[in-house]
């Protein structure tokens, strides 16, 4: 199984995120997978809105685990379910550790 990260933007109301956030992660399990990770980040107006319907959404970003024929189905059963209004994966995900900030230079080495 590869690991895969899904960006999903959702169309609905603060009361109805965790239930379509329990939806996709059944949906993720239904085809094999393991969710790692749910980060919601928040509600955000779009740049640019090419209907005047849809103006913001809830921005959630998934982590998981996932064979790579689940993907295309993944993307087709989303496609479907009204509440999801975009969605994007990406490959290939690795934990990204923080890194330390460099030491600096021992003031000998700038004056030589």
């Amino acid at each position: 199984m590869k690991k895969y990260e899904g960006l999903f933007i959702f169309d609905v109301d603060e009361n109805g995120i965790n239930s379509a956030l329990d939806k996709v992660s059944a949906e993720i399990a239904a085809q094999g997978g393991k969710v790692e990770n749910i980060k919601k980040m928040d509600k955000r107006p779009f740049a640019r809105t090419p209907d005047k319907k849809v103006t913001s959404g809830f921005y959630v970003n998934i982590t998981f685990e996932a064979p790579g024929a689940a993907i295309r189905t993944l993307k087709s059963r989303f496609a479907l379910n009204f509440n999801v209004y975009r969605v994007m994966f990406t490959e290939g995900v690795h934990a990204v550790e923080p890194q330390e900030a460099p030491a600096e230079a021992p003031a000998a080495a700038e004056n030589a």
